[in-house]
């Protein structure tokens, strides 16, 4: 086992920047409820508003339309249920936060497939947006957060432009990776998350174009401008803040820096390995890969012990690994399907940690193919 544990999942949760653990431990000193006017209150409000504008600036936004949130997954559900759409249109490699929640819509709902390396089918999209109950939702990624394929949203939001279509944006894994501007997107609704880039678990936010459609569906204290009501969870999004302020501040450099150890990781993998999305436009962060013939299940256990955390290329519901429904979507074989792993790099990854992994992983490698000789 190494001598230090590698954390290679950051796509699941990055670790928490000290500078957000620090901000958000003043935060919680702070005391009192942020709708409250006396002073406690009014000092919490004014730290929920700073995080607001760190976070808006980030995103090139207008911070009275950023919309706190417990997360990415509520977020998305906040935005299909305030767009009004008749119909949906969700890609087929959708995180099962919006793509399980578009399928139990009470609307008329369609998928959107992609090709091979993982891209939407655009010419299928034309033609799902012409036969769409109006007013329609397309809902993408902007990056996968199994493979870390970047999705051509440029076209997609022309698209939507040209069929009258709103477009929502599930930036969850982008942010804080590579550069996200809602205007720049062209998008009516943006998703990001804090936990992702270095923050907290239990906060994100939804970001709303100017002028985009909002029906409140649910009703309480008022917050968030009537949009979302309960009391907000100061001190993350305190830490949220900070963190966005930490992950863009070198964000070019430090993409670079992580694409250097992703494709050093990739470089040195076994040469039987098949790397998915490898001719695709990815996250620089990201690497899914399967070595045929060794089940992810399997390999995750092994990797544990060896001192390196990663996971599957499917996402784990209740700690369990099961295949993946993007990679069937890009018409990976089920026996490879099955091997899938992925890496994923951040800010406190070093090249040693790339090294450690690659002896994990054919220490299990030379393993499985002792045990198919023998």
């Amino acid at each position: 086992m190494s001598k230090t544990p590698i954390y290679c999942d950051y796509n699941a949760g990055a670790p928490i920047r000290a500078e957000a653990a620090v901000a958000m431990s003043r935060a919680l000193a702070f005391g009192g409820n942020p709708s409250s006017v006396h002073s406690y209150g009014r000092r919490m409000r004014a730290a929920i508003e700073e995080a607001r504008e760190r976070i808006a600036a980030g995103l090139d936004a207008s911070a009275e339309n950023v919309v706190f949130t417990s997360g990415a997954t509520e977020a998305i559900h906040l935005a299909l249920s305030c767009a009004g759409a008749a119909s949906i249109i969700a890609s087929a490699v959708e995180h099962d936060a919006l793509f399980e929640q578009a399928s139990r819509a009470l609307k008329a709902e369609r998928i959107a497939p992609v090709d091979a390396g993982g891209s939407l089918d655009l010419v299928a999209l034309a033609s799902l947006l012409a036969e769409a109950p109006k007013p329609a939702l397309v809902a993408v990624q902007l990056a996968n957060n199994e493979t870390g394929i970047v999705q051509p949203i440029a076209r997609i939001a022309a698209l939507c432009r040209e069929h009258g279509a709103m477009l929502l944006v599930d930036a969850a894994q982008a942010f804080g990776r590579i550069p996200v501007s809602v205007s720049d997107l062209d998008a009516t609704y943006v998703v990001v998350s804090s936990h992702k880039l270095g923050g907290p678990s239990g906060a994100g936010a939804l970001v709303l174009a100017a002028g985009a459609p909002f029906v409140t569906t649910r009703f309480g204290g008022g917050q968030e401008r009537g949009r979302r009501p309960g009391t907000e969870n100061g001190a993350a999004l305190v830490g949220f803040g900070v963190a966005v302020d930490w992950a863009l501040r070198d964000l070019l450099d430090e993409g670079a820096r992580v694409a250097e150890l992703r494709d050093r990781f990739e470089a040195g993998l076994p040469r039987d390995a098949v790397i998915f999305g490898a001719d695709a436009k990815r996250l620089p962060n990201t690497s899914n890969f399967a070595l045929p013939g060794l089940s992810a299940e399997t390999a995750v256990i092994a990797l544990d012990l060896e001192g390196v955390a990663l996971s599957s290329g499917a996402a784990c519901s209740s700690g369990k690994v099961r295949s993946s429904r993007v990679l069937a979507a890009m018409g990976v074989a089920p026996d490879l399907a099955k091997a899938a792993l992925r890496v994923s790099f951040g800010h406190e990854s070093k090249e040693s940690d790339v090294e450690e992994v690659l002896r994990a992983l054919n220490t299990i490698a030379a393993r499985r193919a002792q045990g198919a000789a023998a």
